[in-house]
Order: structure tokens, then sequence, then C-alpha cells
């Protein structure tokens, strides 16, 4: 009787909707670049010329232009690579781009400013994580649907080259 009890909680536990966990697996082609078109709010995970995946994005409160210092709500434009990976982000899922580079150092600090960092593709915050209404409320990140950053996640690996233009 024990057995059957256990094995029909556990068959319940399944049946739940929404407890899927946030980590995914993808055994498909290779993300060899992602390409992140800013005005057209657009990005790409692509295999050499091949697109994967697209998805559409919120930016940072000051959507246009590219960021050169601390605080700007700008987003970065120029190359970079996806340095980190934060399964414990405020933000479901993140993965980290490498600014600031050398050249966006050398701007900030020619303006006597810092250049920020912490840029990051995330997902919707997490309870207790405020977040601005409408579109473009990130402080400078690409921020997705949860769903799409779950994808992310599991499709880009660290070191994968990632071009953000205008």
């Amino acid at each position: 009787m024990q057995r059957r009890t256990f094995g029909l909680g556990l068959l319940a536990t399944l049946a739940v909707p929404g407890c899927s966990s946030k980590f995914r697996t993808y055994n498909g082609p290779p993300v060899t670049s992602i390409v992140v078109n800013k005005g057209a709010r657009s990005m790409f995970l692509l295999n050499d010329q091949d697109i994967l995946e697209s998805y559409r994005f919120d930016l940072g409160f000051a959507p246009t232009g590219a960021k050169k210092v601390r605080g700007d709500g700008r987003t970065p434009e120029g190359t970079y690579v996806i340095d980190r990976r934060n399964p414990n982000s405020d933000f479901h899922l993140s993965v980290g781009i490498s600014y600031p580079n050398e050249q966006d150092i050398a701007v900030a600090r020619a303006m006597g400013q810092e250049p920020g960092g912490d840029i990051f593709i995330h997902g919707q915050p997490n309870k207790g994580t405020k977040r601005k209404k409408g579109r473009d409320w990130t402080a400078g990140c690409i921020a997705v649907k949860n769903r799409e950053i779950e994808q992310i996640y599991a499709m880009v690996r660290l070191g994968t080259p990632i071009t953000i233009r205008a």
C-alpha cells in the first residue's frame, strides 16, 4: 500500500502544470554567433549563416545610441562575447555580455566617468525585483520572455560572439 501511495503522489506531482524546470536541454546545431539589431528589436541565434532562432526584446530605458557610461540606460553596440551564465539571476535566467571592453573603458574614462557593466540577456524580473512599466525598462540589458531566456540559456555557450548593432 505504501508503494502505491508513493507512486500516485509522484504521478500527481509530475502532472501539475508549471512545475517544469527552467533548465532546458538543447541537442541541435551549435550557436556560432548572436546578432542583435536594436532598432528592429530583432535578435538572431545563428549557426554560421543559418538562423536557428529569432526573438523580440526590450532594451534599456534610453534605447537610442551606444552605451557610454554607467547609468545612461543604453545598451552597448559592438562585438562582445557571452562571458558568464547566471542561474540565480534576479531576472529568471541570464547570460552575460563582455561589456565593457578596452575601447568602452577608454571612451568612458575620456569623459571622466566609468563605463558601467553587468550587461545581460535576461528574462523577466523575479518576484521582489522592481521593473519599470512599458517598453524599454532595463538599465541597458536585453530582456526577453522567460520561456525564451530558457531556450537561449540552453543553446548559447560561453565564448559565443555577440554583435549588437544600432
